[in-house]
């Protein structure tokens, strides 16, 4: 196993997915931007941390300590936009979300650093996805794809306002089946949307395919639920109410897959 890619294997039918926790950059990548350490602006902070409980509940824990910066896993390989028309970032981000140019001028990767980067780093990510998928459905038949995300309160460029505490999703429906999802839905507080501005990035739409067993779902928790924005600093209290509602939200994913069978 790479040392970057971190996998503790479960046997109850629930994967949970944390693409965007990574801090780490080769040497390569660092020199090349402008400042290292503001890059890691649109890290999804300690939400690793805040998943750690997963692990008793039998589920499976697949992450990635890259950065996103060196190369985004929830994004189209092929460089499509999930979001056509709005502004997002792609697979090896150029700017930060708010617009800001990450790299120094002619310092940007090239097709073949591109290229490079998703060999190292994106395929092995989705490799070990699907083989854990592979191992978990010759158990049980039917898995859950929980993708867990976190991003600032506030982002003018991606979105209007404050982003709701709880944005969850489905590919529009088509990568999870409509009563697991009515379920994660209802065990959130309010604020909350279901396939709203984030409708789930590469990794759920790729993986879900509820006809054959796989249901995904992308969870994107605005950070004030957990951190003491505008900083990323951990905040126990809120932290610990954010994860007794998650707690129910990964029980339901794993009752729903074992209800399936």
């Amino acid at each position: 196993m790479n040392d970057w890619l971190h996998l503790a294997q479960g046997d109850a039918p629930l994967i949970v997915s944390v693409p965007h926790a990574g801090i780490r950059m080769p040497d390569a990548v660092s020199s090349a931007l402008m400042d290292p350490a503001a890059a890691l602006v649109d890290t999804d902070w300690h939400v690793d941390k805040l998943y750690s409980f997963a692990r008793d509940l039998g589920a499976t824990l697949v992450s990635t300590a890259m950065s996103r910066i060196v190369v985004d896993v929830n994004r189209d390989p092929s460089g499509a936009s999930l979001y056509p028309g709005q502004a997002t970032t792609g697979l090896c981000p150029m700017t930060s979300f708010d617009g800001t140019p990450l790299y120094r001028a002619g310092q940007e990767p090239d097709a073949a650093a591109v290229a490079a980067r998703r060999a190292s780093f994106f395929d092995p990510y989705h490799s070990a996805l699907d083989a854990e998928i592979a191992r978990l459905r010759g158990l049980h038949g039917t898995v859950v794809v929980y993708d867990a995300h976190s991003i600032a309160s506030r982002v003018p460029r991606l979105f209007d306002g404050e982003l709701p505490a709880f944005s969850i999703g489905t590919n529009g429906g088509s990568a999870c089946d409509a009563a697991l999802t009515e379920r994660i839905a209802s065990l959130c507080p309010e604020p909350r949307v279901v396939n709203g501005r984030f409708r789930g990035g590469w990794i759920t739409r790729r993986i879900g395919n509820p006809a054959a067993g796989v249901h995904a779902v992308q969870m994107e928790l605005a950070q004030r639920v957990y951190l003491d924005e505008p900083s990323t600093e951990w905040n126990e209290a809120r932290a610990a109410e954010a994860r007794a509602t998650l707690r129910k939200v990964l029980e339901a994913c794993i009752d729903f897959a074992a209800g399936s069978q």
